[in-house]
């Protein structure tokens, strides 16, 4: 049976829980993808979807889209009108009122009105910020003796604030999912056993880029040009990046590198490593970042060996970059997933990642695998890659084919098993 069918669009409400959202104030990494692009998905199935999750202060708080099937609910902005620097700007008290707030609003408004309609509420929760408010959303419904009309399944992203989770009211309340299966190995040494349900990417990553912004950049570029794009944060090993593309100068590849990052306290060390490796780093900032204003600009600073996008890049002109340049590194050494190194693949890029959480990632099939902390590993594989087009054409082949295993479609199938596998164990039904 499709899983898809089996839950009934009459039965079933989802609702989801994050710190992170769609706004732009809110989308910081792969959290606000995820939640933004599965809420869509669900609705377009659909399903009546709300996302809450805390948004930008000078939008409305609901929002309707899907044609009312998928609702936006933002949270906390009227602390956020006093913490104008993104989402997490005030982060404690932001999750303080989350937590307080948000279970009463959706006992009262969403899981009593459905449990009288007979349809259950699916409570999907993401990472620390909201344990508190998933466990208290169970803890009310078995309280009222409405159990069998609920489902909380919690998710990790990652192991930020693990320590600050009940882990046996979580356990108790709600079902513990993650994204990858070195996830579920590292919250073992927590004494928990989560399901494992990747992340996924919309259809849309699959369709062909603009080929005539990608020959424009490598008009601008058109020797050794490598991407790197993340939260400036040791877990993504920006110092090796920086490492190898200083051992390429050296070496007379004529190595340009393009990152883009966030303002955050990580990127002065991260500048700074750029000076010892001799690299020349320059901040590219575009107002209207259309295709031809940003290609304009990186023209002005194409000198330098690092440049910085320090500006909002749309989705087209990434996807533009990924397929274009020679190699983007995405070479993490702690990944839970590993989004960005998928949405590379799907361009037909050439991913260079970790060897963590990065489920998909087979090493010289459709992406390079990085195992070791020394740099020298980037360049030799790097050199290994621009001797032979022949094996690089295979890569992008197959990097898009995986990746199309991991469309939301296809991860929402997974997901709505795991769903009927802990209704069928907690007597809640999703079926008409």
């Amino acid at each position: 049976m499709n899983p898809l069918s089996s839950l009934s669009l009459d039965r079933v409400e989802f609702v989801l829980l994050s710190l992170e959202g769609p706004d732009q104030y809110s989308f910081v990494g792969g959290l606000g993808v995820r939640v933004t692009e599965l809420s869509h998905h669900l609705a377009s199935l659909g399903y009546r979807t709300r996302l809450y999750f805390v948004g930008d202060p000078q939008r409305p708080f609901y929002e309707e889209l899907e044609g009312g099937l998928l609702s936006y609910h933002r949270w906390c902005q009227w602390i956020s009108s006093h913490h104008p620097n993104g989402v997490y700007h005030g982060e404690e008290v932001k999750v303080s009122d989350f937590s307080q707030s948000v279970p009463t609003h959706i006992e009262e408004t969403v899981l009593i009105p459905n449990a009288e309609r007979n349809v259950t509420t699916v409570v999907l929760a993401e990472d620390w910020h909201t344990a508190q408010a998933a466990t208290q959303v169970a803890q009310a419904a078995f309280r009222r003796g409405l159990g069998n009309h609920l489902l909380v399944f919690w998710n990790a992203n990652s192991i930020f604030g693990f320590e600050r989770i009940d882990w046996q009211a979580l356990r108790q309340a709600c079902a513990i999912t993650t994204v990858s299966r070195y996830m579920k190995h590292r919250m073992w040494e927590l004494g928990v056993n989560p399901l494992v349900i990747p992340n996924g990417i919309p259809r849309r990553w699959l369709d062909p880029p603009d080929l005539s912004v990608g020959h424009a950049l490598r008009e601008v570029f058109p020797g050794l040009l490598l991407a790197k794009v993340g939260r400036y944060h040791p877990d993504k090993r920006w110092l090796m990046a920086l490492d190898a593309v200083g051992e390429m100068k050296r070496l007379g590849m004529a190595p340009k590198l393009l990152v883009r990052g966030a303002n955050e306290p990580y990127r002065l060390p991260i500048t700074q490593r750029a000076w010892e490796q001799g690299l020349v780093w320059s901040e590219v900032k575009v107002e209207d970042p259309t295709p031809a204003n940003i290609l304009a600009e990186l023209s002005q600073h194409k000198e330098a060996d690092i440049l910085e996008l320090s500006f909002f890049v749309p989705e087209d002109f990434l996807k533009s970059v990924y397929a274009s340049v020679d190699a983007v590194l995405a070479n993490s050494g702690h990944e839970p997933f590993g989004l960005v190194g998928l949405e590379v693949m799907a361009t037909g890029g050439i991913a260079f990642v970790g060897s963590t959480g990065e489920d998909y990632a087979q090493s010289f099939v459709n992406c390079v695998v990085i195992d070791s902390e020394d740099a020298r590993e980037i360049t030799i594989y790097i050199k290994s890659i621009l001797a032979d087009s022949e094996a690089v054409a295979n890569l992008r082949a197959r990097a898009q084919l995986t990746a199309s295993s991991f469309l939301w479609e296809i991860v929402t199938e997974e997901l709505f098993r795991k769903l009927q596998f802990v209704a069928s164990i907690r007597g809640v039904e999703l079926t008409s």
